[in-house]
């Protein structure tokens, strides 16, 4: 198996273009998206905005203090 950039372009309605080329007997899986639209990235609710409040060190109680070190 190996990869090899191959890109397709759909219309308004969601059809290739043009139908590429390809050898015979393949199995082809597009897992790539480019440009997506505005619209569908995802975004925190607005109920969430502005509640979030960090008090203090965030990573002080996920490791001790003297073991920063442990590893070198």
């Amino acid at each position: 198996m190996y990869t090899e950039k191959l890109i397709l372009e759909t219309d308004a309605n969601g059809y290739l273009k043009q139908m590429p080329k390809l050898p015979p007997n393949i199995q082809l899986v597009v897992v790539l998206k480019e440009n997506q639209p505005q619209s569908s990235q995802r975004k925190p609710s607005a109920k969430i905005a502005g509640k979030g409040l960090i008090k203090g060190d965030i990573m002080e109680s996920v490791i001790a203090t003297e073991d920063w070190n442990v590893l070198t």
